[in-house]
Formats: C-alpha cells, structure tokens, sequence
C-alpha cells in the first residue's frame, strides 16, 4: 500500500516509451508516480548511452543516491536501458556501485517485473543482461504519460551500423512489428482519445511487416484511414531508404504531418563515406526535391555532427552550404562524441577541442537563424493548435502545429487535447505567441 516509484529518461522518444512501459509494470505491482526522488520506494534510471554525456549524467545521478539508499535500506535501485546493455557495463554498475538493486538492457525490459518481484522476496541483487535481442514482444500494457500525443514503436533495433553510433550494439539488429498489432494499438488509442500518434523506430522507412510483409508506406496510409480526427507523426527516417512512395504516402491524407525529421550529419561526401551514411550530399538533396515536389510546404528538421574524426574546414564548410541550401525548419546539432565498441571511436585525425566548439557555435548561429526566420513567416497568420499542456509559469497553454512549431496562447478553459485555431502575433525563436480565436 502507497508504495511510490520514480522513473529517471535519459534519451530519444524510445526512451521516453520504454519509461511509459516500464511505469505500466510498476503500476501493475501496486506502485503509483511520485516526483521526489527521496520519496520514492523504487527508483528506475531508463539510460542512454549515444553520447559521453548522457553517460556521465547517469553516473552522477546514481551516485548521489548513496546516501539515501543508506538512510532508506528498503528502497530499490534499478538502473537499466542503452548503457548496461554495452558490452562490459554492467559489471562497471555493480562495481561502481554497490548499492544497485536492479541491473538490466534493452532485450530484457519486459521482464523488470519479475526482477523486483525478486528482489522483493529477498533476492540480494538482480543483474541479467541479455546478449541479442530475440523476438519482438507484444502484449505490453504501457501508463502513457504524453497525452494527447501517444507513441508507438513499429521498429526495434538498426541494420545501418553508422560509424559514430552504438545504438546497433545495445538495440540490437533491425525488427518490425507486425501490422496488425500497430493497427490494432493505434485503433484503440484514437477511441481513447489521443489526438497525435508518433510512430517510433531507429529507421521507420526499412519497415517490412512480418507475415503480410507491408512496407512503411502503406502502413503510413491504413494508419490515416482510421476514422476520426488525429494527427500521424513518425521519426527517424533515414535519408538512403526515403522514397517517392513515401512522400506519395505523406501527401495522401491531411492526419498525416507535413513535417519530416530526416538527419543528415554532414555536408561533406568524403566525412558521410567515413560515417557509413550510404548517401552523398547530392542524394540528400535530391531526396528534399521529390519531398518538396509531393509536400512544397513540408517543414524539414535534421541532425548535425561537427567535429568527426578527419572533418577538415572544408568538410565543415560543405556542412554550413547543405543547411543553406536546404532551409531547415529547425536542427539538432551536436559535437561528435566517440562511443568505445564504434568504428569511429578507433579513427585517427581526432578534431581539437577548440575548433569543435567554433564550428558548433558557427553552426547554431546558422541554424538558429533559419529558425527564426520560418517562425517569423508565421506571424499574421492563422494556424491549427493541437494543445499539449498547461505552462503555470507564463499562464499559457501550449500545442503544436502540424509542422512541429510550439504556439503559446491564453484560454479561459481547459482546451488540452483539443485542437484549437490561434491567431499568431509573435515569433520568437522556434516559440510563437497567439491569440484563441
């Protein structure tokens, strides 16, 4: 009775589901959400490892949970996700610290349930890490805590093994689910009520069902057949799978999102060869023009790296031309951080420090730019709202539109998971600030 948990994301939006899954088992033991840490009787650290410092976040907050776990010897400690699942890691957890409960990877997350039903009839500590992924599992009971916007995973795990990434080594190799079981969970969610539906994988354009083998565009279009009114969204597609099909699909149906996130990395066809991209710039761009001629208003956002192993200031300069040339919507931009287990990590020509932070800070100036100038384009005009959420801060509520923009705006009543109409009449950065019409 009252006994109280606490999840800790680090991450991507599988993260963030993999969290909704994990609180779904919780629940089912009799746990309810809390926010404090400290009062929490089970703690879970869901962890990323596609970054250093995603790592060392995790290793910090871990860490300082000695002291309490001391005052509270009761409490269980699960650390699982990305970070456990690289090779060797989990035995860094035990040693490092003593005082983890629960140690598990990403093939293994639907069995948390049974390891704290362990550790909760006694067993000292739980650690199991499974070494390939196995089968897709189905039949989870998820607690989603995102509504309106609900997400679905249609993929598991990555084929491309990019040479910066360790995600094909804790996620595993590529697994579709079947299409009955996407179109039956999506179904129910829009009778339940969720207004936006995000389609999760690692690359959701090499979607092939299993059995029927449907490929991702016709799923895209049975999804928007369902009845009623909701939004689709997907993420991440990579630019070498991405089709005419697909940009068919995209303009077949007004629920599906004329917003594409399609990471690029680089500008320069030498540093995409060296990352296993299997794309040149000139691909990339050809892929924009057959979007554009499909969706002309398509809002396009991306991935960035600078500082790859051997990128020289030209190879950093055909960067700065691409985001040019193509305007994007808004981008993730990130310095290059080496995953030990990757290629990558083992190539010479490391990019000093120093020059990594002046192109960054060059290419966000850049990015930023465009931002700002695709927000200002909004002001004056009308757009559809689907809101999200009620900021106490500022006393507004806030929703997206379909092209991914954030619109702030006043209402006299509660309007979270409807869509609303909102007269913009300001832009400021990727934030607009309207009025309910």
């Amino acid at each position: 009775m009252n006994k109280r948990y606490h999840i800790v994301t680090y991450g991507c939006q599988m993260n963030v589901h993999d969290s909704e899954r994990i609180a779904g088992m919780l629940s089912r033991l009799g746990y309810v959400s809390c926010d404090r840490i400290d009062d929490a009787d089970i703690v879970v650290f869901n962890t990323c490892c596609i970054r250093e410092n995603a790592e060392n976040h995790a290793y910090g907050n871990i860490g300082m949970l000695k002291k309490l776990k001391a005052a509270k010897r009761d409490m269980i400690i699960a650390v699982g996700g990305c970070m456990p699942q690289q090779i060797g890691k989990a035995d860094v957890l035990c040693k490092k610290f003593p005082y983890v409960d629960i140690i598990f990877g990403t093939h293994n997350l639907n069995r948390l349930e049974e390891y704290i039903k362990a550790k909760l009839g006694g067993k000292k500590r739980v650690v199991e890490i499974y070494g390939s992924e196995g089968e897709v599992t189905e039949g989870d009971i998820p607690l989603r805590t995102s509504y309106p916007n609900a997400w679905i995973n249609i993929t598991y795990g990555c084929n491309n093994f990019c040479s910066y990434c360790i995600v094909p080594y804790v996620r595993g190799r590529e697994r579709s689910r079947r299409s009955e079981n996407i179109l039956a969970e999506a179904r129910s969610l829009v009778a339940e009520g969720y207004r936006e539906l995000t389609l999760l994988g690692q690359n959701v354009n090499s979607f092939v069902s299993p059995g029927d083998g449907m490929r991702f565009p016709e799923l895209l279009e049975k999804l928007a057949g369902i009845d009623g009114k909701f939004r689709l969204r997907f993420m991440t597609s990579h630019p070498k799978d991405f089709s005419e099909e697909l940009a068919r699909a995209m303009a077949s149906s007004g629920k599906i999102c004329h917003c594409l996130h399609l990471p690029v990395q680089s500008g320069s066809d030498r540093i995409l060869k060296a990352m296993n991209r299997k794309y040149t710039s000139g691909d990339y761009l050809k892929k924009i023009e057959i979007l554009k001629k499909y969706l002309p208003d398509c809002a396009v956002t991306t991935d960035l790296i600078v500082g790859f192993p051997g990128e020289t200031d030209e190879d950093f300069k055909a960067t700065l031309e691409l985001v040019k040339n193509v305007g994007f919507s808004s981008a993730f931009t990130f310095v290059y951080s080496p995953r030990k287990g990757t290629v990558a990590a083992e190539m010479p020509d490391k990019v000093p420090e120093e020059v990594c932070k002046e192109r960054i800070i060059e290419l966000v100036d850049l990015v930023n730019s465009q931002t700002r100038d695709v927000s200002a384009k909004y002001v004056g005009r009308t757009c559809e709202i689907l809101c999200e959420a009620y900021d106490e801060k500022r006393g507004l509520y806030l929703g997206r539109d379909e092209y991914g923009r954030m619109g702030y705006f006043a209402s006299d009543k509660n309007v979270i998971g409807e869509f609303v109409d909102i007269s913009v009449k300001e832009a400021n950065g990727i934030s607009l600030m309207g009025e309910l019409l």
